[in-house]
């Protein structure tokens, strides 16, 4: 009989969407988390079971059993996962599955694994359950506060690319330029090196996944949405107060110019990503087509970070011949 993992697994989100934060737990030696500054709580599940997955994957043989909280995850990757891939990852209404990137992730790295899940019941004193909520809600607060805080050791031996941001850190403590305490407290006794605050790229579907990217992608994908082009309020949120826009027609819009004319797109426009690039860590290019049902538009958005939220500053459309 093979050795069998126990994990556990949760996600946390603040204001869903909010500040998040994710992680998975098997004993005090054991244990991995992270976030971003905008996500959802089922986000945040979803990615704890696959950094669980990716971490264990050098001990495949072995059965790991995920204990988790979210009727969601359990459902999504025991129930429903199959007939969605049978459907080209859509719903049985036709519409494309929420998550559609993370269940694919899951899909890859379920493949060829033993693994089964076990609900528990959430905030009811379950010892791993209590420590994986725990860190996952420290790393949301973390990301709502800017500050530091310890991922964790993960599973097995540091990875070199881990190790040389270990090593970085140990540097910048040496030189007294690290910041903040830390904010999410890991379950051990003896405190450990805090890491930044930026999530490192997870690699995804042979691409890197950015958690800041998927997000801000995100926001480009509400800013298409009738509901939000309805909504000046949130418009105004995601837009950055020096926005402007070189549109496909030659007009020059401005922010106020936009807001004082939102309204649904007269024709339904979906997203198709061409490239993605992170300029720094607070600015990133996204270049993209708008789709509709006879016309395409090429498109650059260029996205800044501030004060914790991505913010459009800047938009250009080129129609397709």
């Amino acid at each position: 009989m093979s050795h069998v993992i126990i994990a556990a697994a949760d996600g946390s989100s603040l204001s869903n969407p909010g500040p998040s934060g994710w992680a998975w737990y098997i004993d005090d030696d054991r244990w991995r988390c992270g976030g971003w500054p905008e996500g959802t709580n089922n986000r945040g599940e979803l990615y704890a079971v696959l950094d669980l997955l990716r971490s264990t994957a050098h001990l495949a043989d072995e059965s790991l059993k995920i204990l988790c909280d979210s009727q969601y995850v359990i459902n999504a990757v025991t129930k429903w996962m199959p007939g969605w891939k049978r459907k080209g990852w859509k719903k049985a209404d036709g519409q494309p599955v929420l998550n559609k990137d993370l269940m694919q992730a899951l899909d890859e790295a379920l493949a060829g694994r033993d693994v089964s899940f076990e609900w528990v019941k959430g905030h009811a004193g379950h010892p791993m359950n209590e420590a994986a909520d725990r860190l996952a809600r420290g790393a949301a607060t973390a990301y709502r506060d800017h500050s530091v805080f310890d991922r964790g050791p993960g599973f097995g031996p540091m990875k070199a690319a881990e190790a040389a941001v270990e090593q970085a850190l140990v540097a910048a403590e040496a030189d007294g330029t690290s910041s903040k305490a830390v904010a999410a407290s890991p379950p051990t006794k003896q405190a450990r090196r805090p890491s930044t605050i930026a999530e490192p790229a997870q690699p995804m579907l042979g691409v890197e996944f950015d958690p800041d990217i998927d997000a801000v992608i995100g926001f480009e994908k509400e800013l298409l949405s009738d509901k939000v082009r309805r909504d000046p309020t949130r418009v105004r949120e995601l837009l950055h107060p020096q926005f402007s826009e070189f549109g496909s027609s030659g007009r020059i819009w401005t922010r106020s110019r936009l807001l004082a004319e939102i309204a649904p797109l007269p024709v339904r426009v979906t997203f198709e990503s061409v490239a993605s690039k992170k300029l720094s860590d607070d600015v990133i290019l996204l270049r993209w087509r708008a789709v509709g049902a006879h016309q395409s538009w090429l498109r650059s958005s260029l996205w800044q970070r501030v004060d914790g939220s991505w913010r459009l500053f800047f938009a250009q459309g080129t129609p397709v011949a």
